[in-house]
């Protein structure tokens, strides 16, 4: 039998990931699949995840509860779950594994606390685990961070960043900070040249006195409208993050103004399974000032 039973809601594309990885060590993982999408359930078969039917039933029955969704709803997640706690009368570890600032971390903590379950402020760095070599970063913090642990192995490293809550979500922004806004200033500039009428030399430049620059702008600016719909608010987030510091959130708001272009392209309507791999960085770029036209 499992020695642990942990929860992922919801099972999407980080989250099938992990609970697939810890289903591959011996970890019970159940999750409520109630009024979610066709995709995401399948997803949650593929990783073998158990359906309870409810968050209620989650909650009385996991040792861990791991939320991990799209930032902009990292916090009615945790109302919805501190009802369900509320109900189950168990009071589980509930770790908010979203991309948000240390502001919103806090006012998830303080719904969870209200409930009365111990909260565990994460955040992840990587892909999902087991899709490469190396494991995935889960940066924790919170009095009880140590609770996560359970879900240490060869997919997935535990990184504890001690008691106070906030620090894991700061490392996981300040870190977003630099990847995703890196790409989306790529989109942005090709974008640019595109209605300049310049993309063939500025690319040529690129690939010739910057190439590994431009072998990433390969590899990632085609996909961005993959994830643009859930970066939108992780972009806001790192903004909220970045002014909390007296540093400006201008980058990073604007960073959200070029996901909310993307995200009206037809690429939108591909998933990570469907995408066209064969789409070229210039073949995506065209769609993208198709849309830039538009505005």
């Amino acid at each position: 039998m499992p020695s642990h039973t942990v929860a992922i809601v919801s099972p999407g594309d980080m989250g099938h990931h992990v609970g697939k990885a810890l289903k591959k060590e011996g970890i019970r993982i159940v999750t409520s699949l109630t009024g979610r999408s066709e995709r995401t359930r399948k997803l949650a078969a593929v990783a073998g995840f158990e359906d309870l039917k409810s968050l209620e039933a989650v909650a009385s029955e996991a040792d861990l509860i791991l939320s991990i969704m799209p930032p902009s709803s990292a916090v009615d997640a945790a109302r919805a779950m501190a009802k369900a706690i509320k109900a189950s009368g168990k009071t589980p570890p509930y770790a908010d594994c979203n991309a948000v600032s240390p502001q919103t971390a806090q006012k998830a903590a303080d719904v969870i606390a209200g409930a009365g379950s111990p909260f565990i402020d994460a955040g992840i760095i990587g892909p999902g685990p087991g899709t490469r070599e190396k494991p995935t970063q889960f940066y924790v913090s919170g009095p009880q961070a140590s609770a996560m642990k359970i879900i240490a192995g060869p997919h997935i490293a535990v990184v504890d960043m001690g008691p106070e809550i906030g620090r894991a979500s700061a490392i996981k922004m300040c870190y977003a900070a630099v990847t995703k806004g890196t790409w989306t200033l790529y989109a942005a500039a090709l974008m640019a040249a595109e209605g300049l009428g310049v993309t063939e030399e500025l690319h040529a430049e690129i690939s010739s006195s910057r190439p590994k620059d431009y072998a990433e702008m390969e590899r990632m600016v085609p996909r961005l409208p993959l994830d643009a719909g859930r970066w939108i608010g992780e972009m806001h987030e790192i903004a909220a993050t970045l002014g909390g510091v007296g540093v400006t959130p201008n980058f990073h708001k604007g960073a959200a103004d070029v996901f909310e272009l993307l995200v009206k392209t037809p690429i939108v309507k591909e998933t990570r399974e469907t995408v066209d791999k064969s789409r070229t960085l210039k073949q995506a770029l065209a769609i993208f000032a198709k849309q830039l036209k538009k505005r």
